[in-house]
């Protein structure tokens, strides 16, 4: 029997090299104890330590979610789990590795899925809402018709014919009968284009007009295109400008 000069462990077996608990290099049998060792009390024993890097794999697996630490506490968990065992008891913390080792994997097996969801998810979220958008930006554009429609007939009761541009109806000539932001053509992602037409024998009296609403961008800030005339019947169509041939708005 002899005495572990670096822990103070008790080994029983005499032909043993190193010592069972903290792997230290045992003393040859019947050598003496050095004058500065004392023999260990009976009972005595090394307080064993928490390993730091089993800690840290545990709190990279917490974050699992963020995926170098998923990766972090894998490295982290094997290397203290291996470190714990060749450290005869002086080190703890095997269940915290373990712990860290099982949810870094967990965020490596599902990290994948996550981002695969999130590539399908997102583009489809900022699709519906480009859709939403378009869609009010359609109810705008059929208002502005309805009421250019209803400019131009109080137009014509005073004028005898229709307005050669958008902008004579905003003149404070006439009492202005639309907003002022058609007159540059354009209205929440829609552009409105304004014609109108004489009849035969007669170049003075506008006897007729025609307006086109088309998406500023297609498919951005409108799906449909829609047209009317002084019949104020609203026409539409999906991937060309509407004409007086387009099927009516239902």
């Amino acid at each position: 029997m002899s005495f572990c000069t670096a822990c103070g462990n008790q080994v029983q077996d005499a032909n043993a090299s190193f010592c069972p608990r903290c792997g230290a290099q045992l003393p040859p049998a019947g050598a003496p104890i050095p004058a500065s060792t004392n023999p260990p009390f009976a009972g005595t024993t090394a307080v064993p330590t928490n390993s730091g890097l089993a800690i840290v794999s545990l709190l990279c697996g917490i974050l699992f979610f963020i995926f170098p630490c998923a990766v972090a506490a894998i490295i982290f968990g094997h290397i203290s789990r291996s470190d714990i065992r060749r450290s005869g008891g002086r080190q703890t913390g095997a269940g915290m590795a373990l712990a860290g080792l099982i949810l870094g994997y967990v965020g490596v097996a599902i990290i994948p899925i996550i981002l695969i969801v999130a590539a399908i998810a997102i583009p489809n979220f900022l699709r519906g809402n480009a859709t939403a958008n378009a869609a009010g930006n359609e109810a705008v554009a059929i208002a502005t018709l309805k009421e250019l429609n209803l400019a131009m007939l109080k137009y014509s009761f005073t004028k005898d014919g229709y307005p050669e541009d958008l902008s004579v109806l905003d003149s404070p000539a006439v009492d202005p009968l639309i907003h002022s932001a058609l007159d540059t053509g354009r209205k929440y992602g829609y552009e409105f284009t304004y014609n109108h037409t004489m009849p035969d024998g007669n170049v003075r009296k506008k006897a007729g007009y025609a307006i086109n609403a088309d998406p500023a961008m297609q498919r951005t800030t409108g799906l449909r295109h829609f047209f009317t005339d002084q019949t104020r019947v609203i026409r539409v169509e999906t991937d060309a400008s509407a004409t007086a041939e387009s099927p009516p708005l239902n």
